[in-house]
């Protein structure tokens, strides 16, 4: 297969760019009275700020300090000075005829109330805000060094839960916020520079975050009404300033992917032994003899066939940003390639190249600006197959024995069913049913992907009077893709094998228009100020998808992988083709009310009505409320001599919002076409084509409304502990779900509202800053606590079943959601140990004195009989686990000595149970972890793992022995860098950081599995499914942060 290599495009690419931008530096001038020079340090540590902001008031003139803190501005007598840094505390300088050569000092303002944290349609000050948010700054997530900017949010984010789908180059992010409130999507709303973008984020570069904003209950998310039932995320992107001299920037870093943990195997001699104990158990002769077994030839270890060694993944991001007296810009452009640790490059990788262009034009003196936010992103990515136990190439190579070779005498992928397995020949293969997992990993894996993504909004602001602002946007989200690819002609097994070179081809356009208007009006009267806005957005998305396929492809290449190029000789008229439009639409009104008095006592009203196409006329709209109001304490009379208390906020807010996900016009039924053709009259042969309704129709479909009540409070204590905690309530009512009918219905099942849930819980957040000399450190910690129970399900007996054949072939169900349980919830048989003896099993009995398992022997396991009746069956099925964790935390170190600064990022979960089941019990020779050899064998020799047996019946009742604990600490990052600008304090460089890191450094946990923090991967409302899963890798970084 031909190796996709990108490591050298990229940085020539970016180096084109940094000339271009280079030519196209601007300088410009002010004009002024006088020139006032000076200089800005921190007060603390004595280091020159850069970047720090000097604006003359009321004036268009401003100015920023360089890397060694000065700064040059005209100014005349009488007029103020305003020097701002963010984390700093502002400052304001009457000039007088002897002001020049000022030395500033900057302290930091550890509480940052008055930072401007970004709401839904607007911005407001930190110590305003009255509903859950946090803030997560675009530094703090470029520290992490990550590819997916959400990940960097894990343990940085109180009651919001990040997981990965897998650890394959690419893999998409999971977020859930507050806990799961929906057996159907239940991913938050993702929101780009105002521009609604889909359930991902992993297209953005990390470097060109400026900040993320999440908010977490339904007063704050109310203005998004039908779409933020699951919460929301705001991004925001790096814009220039104007009056800021042409910044240059360039981030890079280069790094080596490891496995950070190997799955233990069997060898060849401990599996021969496993499986003749398990013949003897099951009345068979062995199938080895003690010297065939000490004398066998292959032992194929799977994982070290599988797993690579210092993959290789890299970024490189060169961005510029600056403005003149009317305009502002930024503008970046970025490569990230990332390869699998399983495989190499070759199997798995991703390639993710990146263009933003952010900047505003004042276009008539402050009163119209018009700007835009672009991004574009094209990614080429491929992995491995992921997920469940179907084509999961890493499940593969869990199963497959260690007496199957990788590769024959002749160099060609082994093949276990030319020569089948006998006596005295050990290294053929054990069964011929098993195959080559590296070779079904590389006949599966002959094809190519690439998508783009460009979106974002052109704008016009409009301020004819100070604090009155009309916005207008038109957004655009445009998302085309295409893929192809083919299997060749093969045969590894008796059940892997392919007779025909099969191709197949696909494609995807869609594209989303936003049009979003709003109006609002922030006034003070005396000591009452008001922001007011009102709004109106329209949103329309639609696209096509094309799947193709055809067989005897004529030149077997990923080249020649095209529909066109298959011939098609043995299979006459076959080829293949789908493809399916979608289109639906949203039209919205909303307004907003803030109101403080003398910023002390807060009030906030929302409103949203959504008409969505996804619903009957009759149910189309949906209206979401919310209330919210905050009590600054620490303004009051009487907290004027209490001492250490710096600030004190107490919120409390109410909120409805929605959730429209379903698939468009279920309120109709569709009419499918059927090739059965029917007699009609009494001419023979009078066929026709029929027409019948595929699916049930349901015209009275609604929202799911999710409702949610909040208390909480801000407090800064001594200068130096910020505290935040919230206490909160989230209903989530009316589910789409799926509706059980009778078989003889004909149709498929409609789509009805029924099942509630109750997610309730606490969060808290601590951080401490403070300074020793010269060194600066700041400690975090967060957790938070969620109870998650299912309220009402409208069916016969309450429950919404989860998928069977999930875990091993014809495997039952073992997850449900079920009025009184937690949403996907374990469900099986308990265990009370493993029987030990003869009489271990004759006086096993219920309160009857009936035998419970009459037919079990010794070393089987001893099930609860739950309900008491005396016989183990599906009625002694209960809750065995919870995939949904109650405690997640994390926590981090920040130290900064002179040039030198570390990082230590950590986050966890608790509470939560994984099922693990690499192994199918349903074949009989497959692998085998070493848990195994702690298998009973003997009276005492194990409690917990059962004997071994061909049929395996122990194994095939999903019980507790497949649930494991789920909790685990990681450290997710470990940083360590220095500043070497003093080294160049002649040269254009204002910073020049070097740096290493560890990522995914350490892993507690008493799970094992690869990995503990497993995703969404078996079904729709569960997770922590292990059925082979793709681990993350532990990765070392060499890095760079360089500013012109």
């Amino acid at each position: 297969m031909k190796k996709i290599k990108t490591s050298r495009r990229a940085p020539k690419l970016l180096w084109v760019l940094l000339s271009f931008l280079l030519m196209g530096v601007q300088s410009f001038s002010q004009t002024g009275a006088r020139k006032i020079t000076g200089k800005i340090i921190n007060k603390v540590t004595g280091e020159p700020i850069l970047g720090a902001s000097i604006s003359v008031k009321n004036t268009a003139t401003a100015t920023t300090t360089n890397a060694t803190g000065n700064f040059t501005i005209n100014a005349k007598t009488g007029e103020t000075l305003v020097i701002s840094f963010v984390g700093f505390t502002t400052q304001s300088i009457n000039v007088t005829a002897s002001t020049d050569n000022l030395q500033i000092q900057l302290a930091e303002d550890y509480s940052k109330l008055n930072e401007v944290v970004v709401i839904g349609y607007g911005t407001q000050k930190k110590k305003l805000v009255t509903g859950a948010n946090l803030q997560v700054k675009g530094e703090d997530i470029q520290k992490q060094s990550t590819t997916n900017a959400l990940q960097a949010l894990q343990g940085q984010a109180p009651g919001v839960q990040i997981t990965s789908y897998s650890g394959q180059p690419g893999s998409g992010t999971v977020v859930v916020i507050r806990g799961k409130g929906t057996i159907g999507n239940f991913y938050p709303l993702y929101v780009v520079d105002g521009v609604q973008v889909g359930g991902d984020i992993s297209y953005l570069n990390p470097s060109d975050i400026e900040s993320i904003d999440v908010l977490k209950d339904a007063a704050s998310a109310a203005i998004y009404g039908s779409q933020a039932a699951n919460g929301v995320i705001l991004v925001t992107t790096k814009s220039g300033r104007m009056n800021q001299k042409p910044q240059i920037t360039f981030d890079t870093y280069y790094g080596w992917q490891n496995v950070a943990r190997k799955a233990q195997l069997l060898n060849s001699k401990e599996y021969a032994t496993i499986i003749n104990e398990a013949a003897v158990n099951s009345g068979k002769a062995p199938y080895f003899t003690n010297d065939i077994i000490n004398n066998l030839s292959v032992n194929t270890n799977w994982m070290d066939k599988m797993f690579l060694s210092n993959v290789p993944t890299q970024n490189y991001v060169l961005g510029i940003s600056g403005g003149g007296t009317g305009s502002s810009y930024s503008m970046s452009l970025g490569y990230t390639g990332q390869g699998g640790i399983v495989g190499g490059s070759q199997y798995s990788f991703f390639d993710r190249y990146t263009f933003r262009l952010n900047s505003e034009h004042n276009v008539y003196k402050n009163v119209v600006k018009f700007g835009e936010h672009l991004t574009f992103n094209y990614q080429n990515n491929h992995g491995i197959g992921v997920g469940g136990i179907y084509g999961n190439t890493l499940r593969g190579a869990y199963n497959a024995s260690p007496f199957l070779p990788m590769y024959d005498s002749t160099g060609a992928y082994y093949s276990a069913d030319k020569v089948g397995w006998y006596p005295g020949n050990p290294t053929r293969a054990w069964n011929t049913g098993e195959s080559n997992p590296y070779a079904n990993m590389d006949y599966s894996t002959r094809s190519e992907s690439n998508s783009q993504k460009l979106f974002g909004d052109v704008y016009m602001l409009i301020e004819p009077i100070k604090g009155l602002k009309f916005r207008s946007s038109l957004g655009l989200n445009y998302t085309p893709s295409q893929s192809h690819g083919y299997n060749p002609v093969y045969h590894l097994s008796i059940y892997s094998f392919n007779d025909t070179a099969t191709v197949w081809q696909s494609m995807g356009n869609g594209i989303g228009l936003q049009f979003d208007n709003q109006l609002s009006y922030e006034f003070k009267v005396k000591d009452h100020g008001f922001n007011v806005m009102v709004g109106s957005s329209a949103l329309k998305s639609k696209g096509t998808n094309i799947y193709g396929n055809n067989f005897d492809l004529r030149v077997a290449d990923l080249a020649h992988a095209y529909l066109s190029v298959a011939q098609n000789s043995t299979r006459a008229n076959r080829m293949s083709i789908s493809g399916s439009p979608y289109e639906s639409a949203l039209e919205s009104y909303f307004g907003r009310i803030q109101y403080n008095y003398k910023e002390k006592y807060l009030l906030n009203l929302t409103y949203r009505a959504d008409g969505s196409s996804n619903f009957a006329p009759n149910h189309r709209w949906g209206y979401f409320p919310s209330v919210s109001a905050g009590w600054i304490v620490n303004r009051e009379n009487f907290m004027k001599n209490i001492t250490g208390i710096d600030f004190l906020k107490i919120r409390a807010s109410w909120g409805q919002v929605g959730n429209q996900s379903v698939a468009p016009y279920q309120y109709l039924a569709p009419i499918s076409f059927s090739n059965v053709r029917y007699n009609f009259g009494n001419v023979e042969g009078n066929n026709s084509t029929g027409a019948y309704p595929s699916r049930l129709a349901n015209p009275d479909i609604k929202w799911e409304t999710s409702e949610q009540s909040n208390i909480g409070f801000d407090a800064v204590v001594m200068h130096r502990l910020n505290v935040t905690f919230d206490y909160y309530i989230k209903k989530t009512k009316d589910w789409l779900i799926t509706a059980p009918i009778l078989a003889t219905a004909g149709a498929l099942p409609p789509t009805i509202n029924g099942g509630d849930v109750t997610n309730t819980g606490v969060e808290l957040s601590l951080t401490y800053h403070n300074s020793i000399g010269d060194l600066n450190y700041t400690v975090s910690a967060n957790g938070a606590y969620n109870k998650n129970k299912v309220g009402n399900i409208p069916t016969n007996d309450h429950i919404i079943h989860g998928y069977t054949n999930a875990l091993f072939n014809n495997g039952p169900e073992f997850y449900r959601a079920q009025n009184g349980f937690p949403i996907g919830y374990f469900w099986g048989l308990k265990t009370a140990g493993i029987f030990q003896s003869e009489a271990d099993v004759a006086s096993y009995k219920n309160s009857a004195g009936k035998l419970i398992q009459p037919n079990a022997q010794p070393g089987d396991v001893k099930y609860v009989d739950v309900n008491g009746d005396g016989t183990i069956d599906a009625n002694d099925k209960t809750q065995i686990g919870d995939p949904n964790p109650h405690f997640t935390f994390g926590f981090s170190i920040s130290l900064e000595y002179k040039g030198f600064d570390f990082l230590l990022q950590a986050s966890g979960v608790t509470g939560n149970s994984l099922v693990q089941s690499w192994h199918d019990p349903a074949g009989t020779q497959g692998n085998w972890s070493k848990d195994i050899l702690n298998r009973w064998h003997g009276t005492g020799t194990s409690n917990s793992i059962p004997r071994v047996t061909e049929d395996n019946r122990n194994w095939t009742n999903f019980s507790d022995l497949y649930v494991k604990d789920g909790s685990f600490l990681r450290i997710n990052t470990i940083t360590l860098g220095y500043d070497l600008s003093k080294a160049f304090k002649k040269s254009v460089l204002s910073k020049i950081r070097v740096y290493t890191s560890v990522l995914n450094a350490f892993t507690f946990t008493k799970y094992s599995g690869m990995d503990p923090e497993i995703g969404f991967n078996a079904g729709d409302f569960t997770q922590g499914v292990d059925v082979g899963y793709y681990p993350r890798p532990r990765t070392l970084l060499i890095g760079a942060n360089v500013r012109f």
